[in-house]
């Protein structure tokens, strides 16, 4: 069996793992555990508190410095509420093309790297792999998974995030911070509205707020700075509330994302949004002992900057042979982690982000094929 034939395979088995955020991720970790074992690959885990997901990173190859990172993240977006031509939990050919949930983001570039482990602990220098859990909610699974590859292996090279981008090279990506509202109203008839809280009417009013604050940060975005919107980008994903036409909300909840270039600071951006919160929790409270405000942060991941990046840039481009500029992406991604943490990042990978969190996500053939050819250069390269 080929490579490329051998990462086909692996992807068939890993899109089959429902790994959506809100579930485990724990099935798909065994089954690389055990391939890894196979090839004589020792990996270790890092679960999160409750142990129902967990990071796992392995070395390919001697313990030495040198090597270079590949990391990927394992959970995906869900499918409610699409309308697939298929069963998004199998891969289905058609095309040219590879349908399913995660073919693009980001389970087509694990796949590739598992199907190289064999050339990998081959090498002089080794591939570090890095597999997380919930970046798809705010990068929530990597922080303690970098954390202990930073304490435990030879320092690498560079670290390789393997995120669709058409096997570009990127060097830039924005941070993002991930926050959830809580209201508490106080139920009563609707047409007694001076009797309670509506908590909807609260969440309305501060979601208004923060569509007006994203139109000030459109307004004021620097047009030159290579990402596409400018702008940092806030937006409403999750809103919820009330139980009946005819009742006084007593709950509601709404989560948003804000997602800013370097050098835009996420906490003082939502400082006067997160005043005003206090402020309307002290005013509900006083009439109604049991309403309130809350908001609460859930994730806050980095920027990744072109900085530093220079000598992983060189060596990636090796890899890919283009010679285009590197480019930034508005998304965020686990890059700016891996930086933070002192490795050299850039973000490589097939698929187009275009394709992803879609009905039908698919990834082009030719782009598995362009990954092979990434992973087998690798592989010489390091040996």
């Amino acid at each position: 069996m080929t490579d490329l034939a051998t990462a086909r395979h692996i992807l068939d088995t890993l899109i089959g793992f429902d790994t959506t955020s809100r579930g485990s991720n724990l099935a798909l970790i065994e089954w690389v555990e055990e391939y890894l074992a196979k090839h004589g690959v020792a990996s270790q885990r890092v679960p999160n508190e409750s142990g129902e997901k967990a990071n796992l990173f392995a070395t390919c190859g001697p313990s030495v410095e040198g090597g270079v990172i590949l990391s990927g993240h394992t959970d995906v977006v869900p499918v409610d509420g699409q309308t697939w031509s298929s069963d998004p939990w199998t891969v289905r050919e058609d095309s040219g093309r590879l349908f399913g949930r995660g073919v693009a983001d980001m389970k087509g570039f694990i796949a590739l790297a598992l199907a190289f482990v064999p050339r990998f602990v081959a090498g002089k220098l080794p591939v570090h792999l890095a597999l997380s859990y919930d970046e798809e909610v705010g990068c929530q699974g990597a922080p303690s998974m970098i954390a202990r590859m930073a304490e435990t292996i030879p320092a690498p090279r560079l670290a390789i995030v393997g995120e669709p981008s058409l096997m570009g090279i990127i060097t830039g990506h924005k941070g993002i911070a991930v926050h959830e509202v809580t209201v508490r109203g106080h139920a009563a008839h609707s047409s007694l509205v001076d009797h309670g809280i509506s908590a909807n009417a609260v969440a309305v009013e501060l979601m208004h707020d923060l569509l007006a604050l994203a139109e000030e940060l459109r307004a004021r975005a620097d047009p030159a700075n290579g990402f596409a919107p400018p702008q940092a980008t806030l937006t409403v994903g999750v809103m919820e509330g009330g139980t009946a036409s005819n009742i006084l909300a007593e709950h509601a909840r709404f989560q948003f994302d804000l997602r800013c270039p370097p050098g835009e600071d996420a906490e003082a951006i939502l400082a006067p949004f997160k005043d005003k919160c206090a402020a309307l929790d002290a005013e509900l409270k006083r009439r109604f002992a049991d309403a309130g405000v809350r908001i609460e942060q859930h994730a806050s991941t980095p920027p990744m900057t072109p900085a530093g990046s220079e000598d992983a840039v060189a060596f990636v481009r090796a890899l890919t042979g283009e010679n285009a500029a590197p480019g930034q992406v508005a998304f965020a991604a686990e890059g700016g982690l891996f930086q933070a943490a002192g490795f050299p990042t850039v973000i490589c990978g097939p698929g187009s982000i275009e394709q992803a969190h879609q009905p039908d996500e698919w990834i082009a053939l030719d782009q598995l094929e362009k990954g092979a050819a990434f992973m087998a250069r690798l592989a010489e390269t390091l040996n």
